[in-house]
């Protein structure tokens, strides 16, 4: 089973131009709100249409503007996860899965099957109101599943829970969706959930796919400026080349040796918690201009010493390390392995 999109939309000066492919594995779309992720959902599921290109799905082609081929949605079998699960209020639990049953001679071997796997038994003749966050999300998606998609999208599924909720929720959904062997879309914005929900992640910033790659790989070596901003990198600054393996980094007025060639790259990064306390290679003597205590960890803001004019750098450590050795001045490097080189 795979999903293939290459479309194009343009919404006043916006312009959404999205090429992707997932076959059965969890793709997450993170991007900013505005980016074009939901938009992007929304053309697959047939709820917008294109101005051109193709989604074809295992092999059924659902849009194509040269063949003049647009399904309506619902012939395309995706399954859509709304953000506010868009469960009826007036309906039982058992009435909410039920009238999305197209077999209506089989409705209730469907609905008791659906209401086993989801592990919503007993829940039946409750109404949305009366559930938890995490059984209505369960109902919305046994409402979606009774219908066997051939893809499932969905829509920040977890945007307006707390974290200790989001986090139990997204487990309860890992758990559901393991036996879904088809292409499954998330849409977040969410660093942290994306990495926990994917196996693989594709960074949409102002209606373009600026970088795809296995989640881990992704996270550990971004090309793109946007896909080190969306993954948490806060220390990131243009480069002038000086040599293949040498630049200056000119927000921070440092030069830096690489351990590969700098070839097109236009910025390099550094994540907080790669800056090393001490000596190394790109070593500097840094002062201390703020320290900001978090539960488990301080942030540090340093300066480079005499280079008061360009921007501070920012530092993770460990807390109980730093207040053994907490002073003014330090020596931090910035080992080469860990320098990002990324491209607009």
């Amino acid at each position: 089973m795979a999903l293939f999109v290459d479309i194009e939309k343009r919404l006043g000066a916006f312009n959404l131009k999205v090429a992707f492919e997932a076959e059965n594995e969890i793709l997450a779309l993170l991007g900013a709100s505005g980016s074009g992720k939901s938009m992007t959902l929304k053309c697959i599921a047939g709820i917008e249409n294109p101005d051109k290109g193709r989604i074809v799905l295992d092999g059924r082609t659902l849009f194509d503007s040269e063949k003049n081929i647009n399904l309506p949605p619902q012939k395309r079998k995706v399954g859509y996860l709304f953000q506010q699960y868009a469960l009826f209020p007036n309906m039982t639990v058992r009435q909410n899965i039920a009238v999305a049953i197209k077999d209506k001679a089989n409705a209730e071997t469907i609905i008791s099957e659906a209401l086993h796997t989801m592990n919503l038994e007993g829940f039946e003749n409750k109404r949305p109101h009366q559930l938890s966050g995490g059984q209505q999300q369960r109902v919305a998606l046994a409402r979606i599943l009774v219908n066997e998609p051939d893809v499932l999208l969905l829509d920040e599924p977890f945007s307006a829970l707390d974290s200790h909720l989001r986090f139990r929720l997204e487990q309860e959904l890992r758990r559901t969706l393991r036996g879904f062997d088809k292409p499954i879309i998330l849409v977040s914005h969410n660093r942290d959930e994306v990495y926990r929900m994917s196996d693989k992640i594709a960074v949409i910033h102002d209606g373009k796919i600026k970088d795809t790659a296995d989640k881990k790989d992704l996270f550990t070596h971004p090309t793109s400026l946007s896909a080190a901003i969306l993954t948490g990198c806060k220390n990131i600054s243009p480069i002038k080349k000086l040599d293949e393996r040498r630049v200056l980094a000119i927000n921070w007025g440092m030069e830096l040796a690489l351990d590969r060639d700098v070839e097109d790259a236009e910025f390099v990064g550094i994540r907080m918690h790669d800056i090393r306390l001490g000596e190394g290679v790109n070593a500097f003597k840094a002062k201390l201009l703020e320290e900001i205590e978090n539960p488990f960890s301080y942030t540090l803001i340093l300066g480079g010493e005499g280079f008061e004019e360009f921007e501070s750098l920012s530092c993770k450590i460990n807390k109980e390390y730093w207040q053994n050795i907490r002073s003014e001045y330090v020596d931090i490097s910035l080992p080469p392995q860990s320098i990002l080189l990324l491209k607009e």
